[in-house]
């Protein structure tokens, strides 16, 4: 049966719950879930919109002109060389080969057969975080843990986990600090998406996950600080003594992707010590927070997107120390995604896609990263080919690069050619459209351009066109970028769009993305994330906010 539609009163006390749930999902949102979940958020809540709020005193103090530096308070946790972090895992000792994706049951399963060594099941950047998708992610989850996971196309065809064995370690990563649950009103205020979707999947499953000899795995996005860590680490903490699981079962890698955590790292694996898994570059979001974080500064304004890449100063650097400092802890240091789907229907452009991917993933062995990202199940093999050649053993902890020798300025490095360019221009307009239109249709995870696109290339393209706009950039065709032209090139984009689909463009969301995309490309308002900006236009009949 389904609940009613409205605020419906759970049996726990100070907990109410805005939207529908379906009988297959009320399980997972049982009264002992509920009561699990509200025991965190009203522990670490007060902490959690505290470290929030010193992100804005950190962005006031940016924009004054106090640039990203190394701790001198926290010098100490960096210069001791004789700290380590846990050991990997049951399970997690060979990540060579990470493949990620929604946590839809379809690609669940996939994800878990497709041959590499983990996957991320991601309530995060390539999640639309919709009621259904967060509710039915957990459902999906809870099953494939167990083993009873099936899914029917609308063609018939079955799809079920793999018997030999061989399937994937699965991590999960749950949404940033900075996004709250509006459907699950915990003493009168929304939830912690972060707390709601960690703390539902370790109650169902921790217990299952090490029964089965792995455990339950995070990967833990978008921190900005080692006080963010500090915090998970306090609810791992908690958690695991709720439900008598000894300290330490929990292993969670984090995502270096902000440009102010990777002024942190040694200190953000120090918090995180008896829990860490290590670090993984997360490229996209990388860009996202360097141009976000230094926003105000001209002379910090980045070419087009497609010419950042890994090997650009300010990128190779953050690459090199975030190697370093992991395998002087001994955790692993995870390469980042590579976006590229196969071109099917042609050939000499899908052999320049996947050469792209082997110079990548060669760049990245060689560096000493211990594994990387693929976003599509087809560059499973490229990439293992790659590591299996050049990292025969598990990982390799074991390569030091003490000849490694990061400075603030280097992490701040931006000397490299690069110009913006009107197809540059046009390429961020469309992607970020395209993207947000799709988001507000509950799918974070989409092809664009023969590449899978989420939540993290679209915030790289509105930055940048606020960025270039809040400059007056000149473009290498030596046109000014205002807020102007870039509303008139929105324009132009969204009538090749509406002329493409005909009929079709009236029951898309396209013009409610467009309206929100308008308000981010001027070079005035910056709202923090895509994310948040948007969340209030998918949520639930009942829980929308009232006027």
């Amino acid at each position: 049966m389904t609940t009613q539609q409205g605020s419906l009163a759970t049996s726990v006390n100070g907990v109410a719950i805005l939207g529908a749930v379906q009988e297959h999902q009320a399980d997972i949102v049982s009264a002992e879930a509920l009561t699990f979940v509200a025991t965190l958020q009203r522990i670490f809540d007060s902490t959690r919109k505290t470290l929030l709020q010193k992100r804005v005193y950190r962005q006031q103090e940016l924009d004054r002109g106090v640039l990203p530096d190394f701790l001198p308070e926290t010098a100490y946790i960096r210069n001791d060389p004789n700290w380590k972090a846990a050991a990997p895992g049951p399970g997690l000792q060979d990540r060579r080969v990470e493949i990620t994706g929604p946590v839809d049951r379809k690609m669940v399963i996939n994800g878990l057969n497709a041959g590499a060594s983990t996957y991320m099941a991601d309530f995060e950047d390539s999640n639309s975080p919709t009621w259904e998708n967060c509710l039915n992610g957990q459902v999906n989850l809870r099953d494939a843990v167990r083993g009873t996971i099936t899914f029917t196309n609308p063609n018939g065809k079955t799809y079920e986990l793999r018997k030999d064995g061989n399937a994937a370690t699965l991590l999960v990563r749950p949404r940033g600090w900075h996004m709250v649950e509006k459907h699950v009103i915990v003493d009168g205020q929304p939830m912690s998406a972060s707390i709601f979707d960690f703390g539902l999947f370790f109650f169902h499953n921790a217990k299952e996950l090490i029964r089965k000899g792995k455990g339950p795995y995070f990967y833990l996005p978008k921190m900005e600080s080692h006080l963010e860590a500090r915090l998970w680490n306090d609810i791992f903490n908690t958690a695991q003594d709720m439900l008598n699981i000894p300290r330490g079962t929990i292993r969670a890698t984090v995502l270096i992707e902000t440009i102010l955590a990777a002024f942190e790292m040694d200190e953000i694996i120090y918090e995180l010590r008896d829990h860490s898994s290590g670090l993984n570059c997360g490229r996209w979001d990388y860009i996202f927070s360097f141009i976000k974080k230094l926003r105000q500064y001209p002379e910090y304004v980045l070419p087009d997107r497609s010419q950042v890449s890994m090997t650009v100063p300010f990128m190779d650097a953050y690459v090199q120390l975030l190697i370093q400092t992991c395998h002087k802890r001994g955790v692993h240091a995870m390469g980042g995604m590579a976006a590229q789907i196969p071109i099917k229907n042609n050939p000499e452009k899908n052999e320049a896609a996947m050469t792209k991917v082997r110079s990548d993933k060669l760049r990245e062995v060689k560096a000493g990263h211990d594994g990387t990202w693929v976003a599509h199940p087809d560059l499973i093999k490229i990439a293992l080919e790659i590591f299996n050649e050049h990292m025969p053993q598990p990982n390799q902890i074991h390569v030091r690069r003490e000849d490694v020798h990061v400075t603030a300025r280097d992490l701040l490095n931006i000397d490299f050619e690069g110009a913006v360019t009107e197809a540059g221009i046009r390429d961020n307009i469309q992607v970020g459209l395209t993207y947000m239109e799709s988001w507000l249709r509950g799918v974070g995870c989409v092809p664009i351009h023969n590449l899978m696109e989420d939540a993290a290339t679209a915030e790289i393209s509105r930055s940048q066109l606020w960025q270039w706009a809040r400059h007056q950039t000149v473009t290498k065709e030596n046109k000014k970028v205002t807020g102007d032209y870039l509303l008139q090139v929105l324009d132009e984009e969204t009538d090749k769009i509406r002329q493409a689909l005909g009929d079709k463009y009236s029951s898309s969301k396209y013009e409610a993305a467009k309206m929100a995309f308008a308000t981010n490309v001027t070079g005035e308002q910056y709202d923090d994330f895509l994310t948040t900006l948007l969340y209030d236009d998918i949520l639930s009949t009942s829980s929308k906010p009232r006027l």
